[in-house]
């Protein structure tokens, strides 16, 4: 469903700043170097008024080619696309540039655009999940997850990084070195449990993306729990665990071996004897204890993993 029916839907005027979106586009015709400052701000699609869209794409295209933005070349640009009659014509570019003196405040007037923006859009997902809600034939946790991602998606597209000078991380830099200074094990990062990787890695360190590889039945997913287990039970830091291939059953089966030293087939055919049975009992009550969360939904997307990543920090950090 588009702004425009929901509005006539609900009766209400989406959120906008025409005249905000008109000071932005007449600062930017302005001064060379106001694009730069707004780029990573706003888009095409951050405007409210489909006139603006365009002289916005033609201000753009300017830009990116290294070209002048100006009234003349604007209005240029927009007479080659055949979009300047569509727009108001060259009267209503030169209005634009008349309704400010300079590009001074075009950062805090792009961050209104945008903030107007994520709301029209706050809106339209909304629109869309109390739709969806109204179907009997949607299955209510795929409905979920559309509701999620959808929500995620929109906060992803508008939330970046600004950038920052070097002291403000110089500082951070230097307190997590003090930090690691003072562990006893020297460890920045979170420790593994495998002391040689541990040296190398100084735990695994936040933000880090680590892949295990190896070919098949080389011990990476015995590894990987074996780490997880470390991590949970020695260490009490909460793990997630999302397995794509084996069910959590398997896995809870192989954390318990390795933890009762008991063979595998025994744990199969359950013939075990009876101090066996008093050994396993004691064994698991330590992975019981464990902050080892597992999920094995098969074929899961990015964004439920993200979607269910959130949840459990959420729940349990």
């Amino acid at each position: 469903m588009t702004i425009d029916e929901i509005n006539a839907q609900y009766g209400k005027l989406p959120p906008q700043a025409i005249e905000v979106e008109e000071a932005v586009l007449g600062a930017l015709m302005l001064e060379r170097d106001a694009y730069v400052t707004v780029a990573d701000i706003i888009d095409i699609s951050s405007f409210y008024k489909e006139e603006h869209r365009k002289i916005f794409e033609a201000i753009k295209e300017l830009s990116m080619h290294g070209k002048p933005v100006d009234l003349l070349m604007v209005t240029q640009e927009l007479k080659n696309r055949d979009q300047l009659e569509e727009i108001g014509g060259a009267g209503y570019i030169t209005q634009l540039t008349r309704r400010v003196a300079s590009a001074a405040h075009i950062e805090f007037h792009a961050r209104i655009i945008a903030q107007k923006f994520i709301q029209r859009e706050l809106i339209r997902v909304s629109s869309e999940i109390q739709s969806k809600s109204y179907d009997d034939t949607i299955d209510v946790d795929d409905l979920i997850d559309f509701s999620e991602s959808s929500l995620f998606r929109v906060a992803e597209k508008n939330i970046k990084k600004e950038i920052v000078p070097i002291k403000p991380v110089l500082n951070e830099a230097i307190i997590q070195i003090e930090k690691a200074r003072n562990q006893k094990d020297g460890l920045s990062g979170v420790p593994s449990g495998f002391t040689a990787i541990d040296r190398i890695t100084s735990g695994w360190q936040k933000t880090d993306l680590v892949v295990i590889a190896g070919r098949p039945s080389m011990g990476k997913t015995a590894f990987v729990l074996t780490m997880a287990r470390n991590m949970a039970v020695e260490h009490n830091r909460p793990v997630a665990v999302f397995s794509l291939e084996m069910s959590s059953i398997q896995l809870v089966n192989r954390l318990i071996a390795a933890e009762t030293e008991l063979g595998s087939e025994k744990l199969k055919t359950g013939r075990l004897e009876n101090y066996e049975w008093e050994h396993l009992n004691r064994k698991i009550s330590t992975l019981e204890k464990a902050s080892i969360f597992i999920d094995d939904t098969p074929a899961l997307s990015i964004f439920e993993f993200k979607a269910k990543c959130r949840r459990l920090k959420m729940q349990h950090d």
